[in-house]
């Protein structure tokens, strides 16, 4: 049954245009004043979210983005800052790119801002999808088998740091602590301080290829996923779910079907399905700007992705359409009885889903997202409570 909705802003600030008519992404340059409104924009968000029956108001880690598309660095300290403006909501990390980290400050990051917001953050990791960001870092991404052996190393030496007083670690990529002397002894362990105080920590990871090492690594470590959303195609997978329940109980947890994940939609509400799509297209066509190039729109040629740089011959490339994901189930759009309808058979279809992520797309102006989320908590949420 949904209890919990949440919704995701990845970091992007308003665009003076939208679409695929709009400025190709890679022109963006935006001044830093520009850049810088994301935070005045998260507080806004958060506030709106506050006050109208939302639980998780999650955020995405990202760096470099001069083109202002995913532009908030470093997630914990702006939880802190918002959970201290806020009263309801938590702040989720969605996700903390640990590739990007030293494990260990990643640990101690989140165990200050746990204690400092009375622990109202939601710790999440990921493995991360721009070569920009994890290579500058001196991290692999283009490498994938390495991205995601580092990867796991660093979440099971950030589980040792929550969960045991003192630890060590011997691995490929680290040596936790390196022998030396210190202090009139040889170390051999040493204790994060500090540790978070809500333990067990709730994990959270997204599941985007599904891959059965990526399934086993986090049912393995009680980890929950996120599907859809973000970067990730929306809506649900009857497979990937049916999978997920499988390999939690490989492990001994026991779930319904839908248990530990939250599913994620994009929506847009109006007076009907139609003037819903009008209004969300040049949101829908900004964001595939974005992501298809990055390989999250799957099945599409090199020159349909050129063409997204082309202006309006975008739209005879045979792109998918925001129609498609619509029928897709992606997306929910109309009016918000038939919204709650879509969601209502979610929630039969997934007895064990709990949490459910709405929101706007990549592109979408403060004032469209904070006219939506309001809207979704006034006349569809209630339904659910």
């Amino acid at each position: 049954m949904i209890k919990s909705f949440g919704s995701l802003y990845a970091g992007h600030v308003d665009f003076p245009d939208l679409g695929f008519d709009a400025t190709p992404v890679n022109d963006r340059w935006l001044s830093e004043d520009q850049l810088n409104t994301v935070y005045s924009k998260a507080e806004s968000i958060a506030k709106t979210m506050d006050s109208n029956g939302f639980d998780v108001f999650w955020m995405a880690e990202h760096h470099f983005q001069r083109e202002g598309y995913e532009v908030i660095p470093n997630l914990m300290m702006l939880a802190v800052h918002l959970a201290h403006i806020t009263s309801n909501i938590r702040i989720g990390c969605g996700f903390n790119i640990s590739p990007m980290w030293h494990p260990l400050r990643l640990a101690e990051d989140y165990a200050t801002a746990d204690i400092l917001t009375g622990g109202r953050v939601v710790f999440g990791v990921g493995r991360g999808y721009h070569t920009r960001e994890v290579e500058v870092f001196g991290n692999p991404m283009i490498d994938a088998d390495a991205n995601r052996n580092l990867y796991e190393e660093q979440v099971e030496i950030i589980n040792k740091a929550f969960n045991e007083e003192s630890f060590s670690h011997h691995g490929e990529n680290y040596t936790i602590p390196p022998e030396v002397p210190y202090r009139g002894y040889n170390l051999k362990d040493i204790t994060l301080v500090p540790r978070p105080v809500n333990r067990p920590v709730e994990c959270w990871q997204p599941i985007v290829s599904a891959s059965e090492r990526g399934l086993d690594f986090m049912a393995r470590h009680k980890m929950k996923g996120i599907i859809g959303g973000g970067a990730a195609a929306g809506g649900a997978s009857d497979e990937v779910i049916y999978s997920w329940q499988k390999m939690q109980e490989k492990y001994g947890t026991e779930t319904e079907l839908g248990g530990n994940l939250c599913v994620g939609f994009s929506f847009h509400i109006a007076e009907t399905e139609e003037k819903a799509i009008e209004e969300a297209r040049p949101f829908f066509e900004e964001n595939m700007k974005m992501f298809a190039p990055l390989g999250f729109v799957r099945g599409l040629s090199e020159n349909q992705i050129n063409a997204l740089d082309s202006g309006s011959a975008a739209r005879s490339a045979g792109l998918p359409t925001l129609e498609q994901s619509v029928e897709a189930g992606n997306w929910l759009v109309g009016t918000p009885e038939s919204i709650t309808e879509k969601l209502m058979k979610v929630q039969d279809r997934y007895p064990g889903l709990d949490m459910v992520n709405v929101g706007q797309v990549i592109g979408t102006p403060q004032e469209v997202i904070e006219e939506q989320l309001q809207k979704f908590g006034e006349d569809v949420i209630p339904h659910f409570s």
